[in-house]
């Protein structure tokens, strides 16, 4: 097993390919205090469309980050929650988005500086 968290092979890409994807951490911090329906995860979210949820969603249980329970009735209700893989990403997301608040505002300068 390598330590160099940029090949291919090592398990630090992992983590990268999760927080590449825009939606990905966003949907995982608005499940963060409990099971949500994908209503109303849109609407805690915002900017985020039906379709696009569906595919996050999709991604996240396939990495093994939520899960999806089916409630009978009429009708059938489903919900998503955080597994407790899920909730180890938390800190994480926290921290990045700690960082964002704090040097956010230089990054976009720095972009408004390079467009001209």
């Amino acid at each position: 097993m390598t330590t160099d968290a940029f090949l291919a092979d090592c398990r630090a890409r992992l983590a990268f390919d999760l927080f590449s994807h825009t939606w990905n951490a966003v949907v995982l911090w608005a499940l963060r205090d409990g099971p949500r329906r994908p209503v109303e995860l849109r609407e805690h979210i915002g900017g985020i469309s039906s379709k696009v949820l569906t595919e996050t969603l999709r991604r996240l249980r396939f990495n093994g980050l939520v899960e999806r329970r089916s409630h009978p009735g009429t009708p059938p209700r489903v919900d998503y929650r955080l597994t407790d893989l899920g909730r180890t990403l938390l800190g994480p997301i926290d921290a990045v988005g700690a960082w964002a608040f704090e040097y956010g505002d230089a990054v976009m300068e720095a972009q408004e500086a390079a467009e001209g």
